[in-house]
């Protein structure tokens, strides 16, 4: 949910500061650009070269930048856009007054003034402060203006008082800024299973039949699914690629057999099933135990058929959205409507190998969507994390809206 997201980190003079150094190595492990403005009473607390060395880019802490002989200028408008989100965090009694009136005084707070995307803020201050009345209103006006507090905990503070005002742990504050992005997603509370990447049949211990699928494009489905606030079941065959959200479980398979059991294991709880795999058709009768000697010039591999997923899920479906793929290369979309009549799907995804960068191996790809209604909606060449919009956007159409 953070992945790819750039964040502006504000940090305010409290002892809670010391923690953000943690709050960056998780921002960072999510996925995020981060980007850090230190008030000049942070820089006591924690270390701007920690800070830069941690999130991979310079802290600023003032309108004016010196170095030598060279004035930089920190354009608080130019951050304040650059933002997805902002997190002040701690947030002292002094900031948050200053937020509210709109005193602006330092980089920080002409940033936040700035800022046109959501903001979050973690209070941070000792008992009496957090519960003085010039402070409750402070944090409900703040809270008017549409901004997002991340509560105080109880605990041990630095006065040596016991209660609320702790900054929450950064773990904590992670997880309420994921929650609050989350509310409104198309898929929030959704679950999707995809199947993705090649098949591989052993023919004996070192060889197996397979096939060129890179299984970029079920992953980027994966991906586009946790975006869209979907818990994701990916069901992969041998693949480069990984899965960098922790909405994503992934579950490595090798062989048809494999994947059929896993698809059917979490077909039942799933909202919406893709079923993007390139899975053999195919595979040796026999599976030799021992890596098979070359000794003639030819030899003969009886082959059966792999167990059909697709057509199997269809078989049992019942409130599910059950999305095929069909990879053609004549009689594109006579092929395609027959396949989603016969194998009892909603949708059938078609690409042809007819049309240059799509089908397997490359980053791009070229597809049309057809529903039950034959109705066609067709794209032009995409990147494939591009082509997975197009399909979420068409489902969650016909589906959701």
């Amino acid at each position: 949910m953070l992945g790819g997201k750039n964040i502006l980190l504000g940090i305010t003079g409290g002892i809670a500061a010391y923690k953000t150094t943690f709050l960056v190595r998780l921002l960072i492990k999510a996925g995020a650009n981060v980007k850090i403005v230190l008030t000049d009473s942070a820089s006591a607390f924690v270390s701007p070269l920690t800070l830069a060395t941690l999130s991979k880019n310079p802290v600023v802490s003032d309108f004016v930048q010196s170095e030598g002989h060279t004035t930089d200028w920190n354009n608080h408008v130019e951050l304040g856009l650059w933002a997805d989100l902002m997190i002040i965090a701690p947030a002292t009694a002094n900031t948050m007054s200053k937020m509210a009136s709109g005193n602006c005084d330092n980089l920080l707070l002409a940033t936040y003034l700035s800022a046109k995307c959501p903001v979050f803020f973690a209070p941070a201050m000792d008992l009496d402060m957090y519960k003085h009345p010039s402070t409750l209103e402070t944090l409900e006006k703040l809270k008017s203006f549409g901004n997002f507090m991340i509560p105080a905990t109880s605990g041990e503070l630095a006065s040596g008082l016991h209660g609320e005002g702790r900054m929450a742990e950064p773990e904590d504050i992670i997880s309420f800024v994921k929650k609050e992005l989350s509310l409104g997603l198309p898929l929030k509370g959704k679950k999707v299973l995809i199947t993705a990447g090649p098949t591989y049949e052993a023919i004996d211990p070192v060889r197996f039949i397979g096939n060129h699928s890179s299984g970029l494009m079920g992953f980027e489905l994966a991906h586009c699914a946790a975006k869209l606030g979907a818990e994701v079941v990916l069901v992969s065959g041998p693949t480069k690629y990984t899965a960098a959200h922790d909405s994503i479980a992934v579950i490595h398979v090798v062989s048809a057999d494999e994947m059929y059991k896993a698809a059917h294991t979490y077909y039942a709880d799933s909202n919406i099933v893709i079923c993007a795999a390139a899975v053999a058709d195919y595979k040796p009768k026999v599976q030799a135990s021992q890596k098979i000697k070359k000794s003639q010039s030819s030899m003969q591999i009886d082959l059966v058929k792999t167990k059909d997923i697709l057509l199997s899920l269809g078989e049992i479906k019942k409130d599910q959205y059950l999305v095929g793929f069909a990879l053609e290369t004549e009689n594109e979309v006579e092929n395609a409507k027959a396949k989603l009549k016969r194998k009892n799907l909603d949708a059938i995804i078609l690409n042809s190998l007819n049309d240059k960068g799509a089908g397997f191996g490359g980053n791009t790809n070229k597809i049309s969507f057809i529903d039950t209604n034959s109705t066609i909606q067709t794209f032009e060449l995409k990147t494939k994390a591009d082509v997975a919009v197009d399909i979420f956007n068409e489902i969650i159409k016909r589906r959701y809206a």
